[in-house]
């Protein structure tokens, strides 16, 4: 299995007009973060977690190819707002997307692109096939996949785990009933917004204790704020077995 960090950073803390802040003016490419999202290949499939503001520059960069099918965390508009862009992909597979979201992920996405499901069959239009998700084991193209259900503050979030490799984004809080399918992962990646507290995310130190209880043979930190600081600096305070994620990094589990 090959895990490609498409994103690892987010709408939170960034600035919309220039900002002084060193994180901005870095010239290292480590700090140059695109919206949060996952590239997951195995088995000959290819499945994309969350499609934000970014997804059509990061599927040009990745050279993506083949897309087999889009899973969602939650609806905030920094996970789903590049989702006209699949239709790329209808293009070059021939065929209608596969997206799996929860029932309320897929009211705010057919709210968000009415066009998409209005009955119109206007030409162009992204072609997918709607399938429910739910917090319970699923197989999508032979391929098992554990919803982990999250808070992101009340905001029930899916994460998921795929074999030895676990993904959760955007949470505050993890049940301990929860907790347990993250148990025994080989590679956990979780949010670490910055270092202040917040209300719906993660902070540096909170993830690394959650981390510690976890113990996962490696961790990387994703869903970064230019507020956490810079990549070499925080990576010099990491324990050894978490990596701060950055974009393009490839990972095998």
């Amino acid at each position: 299995m090959q895990i490609t960090f498409l994103g690892t950073g987010t709408s939170q803390g960034v600035p919309i007009i220039a900002c002084p802040c060193n994180v901005c003016n870095s010239v290292d490419s480590k700090d140059k973060r695109l919206r949060t999202s996952m590239l997951v290949e195995i088995n000959n499939k290819t499945f994309v977690i969350d499609t934000g503001p970014d997804f059509r520059q990061q599927m040009l960069r990745e050279n993506v190819k083949q897309m087999d099918a889009i899973i969602f965390t939650h609806e905030h508009k920094d996970h789903t707002a590049g989702f006209d862009d699949i239709r790329a992909f209808n293009f070059i597979n021939k065929k209608k997307m596969e997206v799996y979201a929860s029932e309320r992920v897929q009211d705010a996405i057919k709210r968000e692109y009415p066009y998409i499901f209005n009955g119109s069959n206007y030409p162009g239009i992204p072609e997918v096939n709607m399938h429910l998700l739910e917090n319970k084991k699923l197989t999508i193209e032979g391929v098992e996949i554990l919803p982990i259900e999250v808070l992101h503050y009340k905001l029930p979030v899916f994460g998921f785990r795929f074999g030895d490799f676990s993904y959760i984004t955007d949470a505050n809080f993890i049940s301990e009933i929860e907790k347990e399918k993250l148990k025994n992962s080989k590679v956990l990646v979780l949010n670490a917004l910055r270092r202040e507290t917040h209300i719906s995310h993660f902070t540096l130190e909170e993830a690394i204790e959650l981390v510690k209880e976890l113990k996962p043979e490696k961790a990387y930190f994703t869903h970064i704020s230019h507020q956490l600081g810079l990549h070499a600096d925080v990576q010099k305070e990491l324990p050894a077995n978490i990596e701060l994620a950055f974009d393009g990094l490839k990972i095998t589990v």
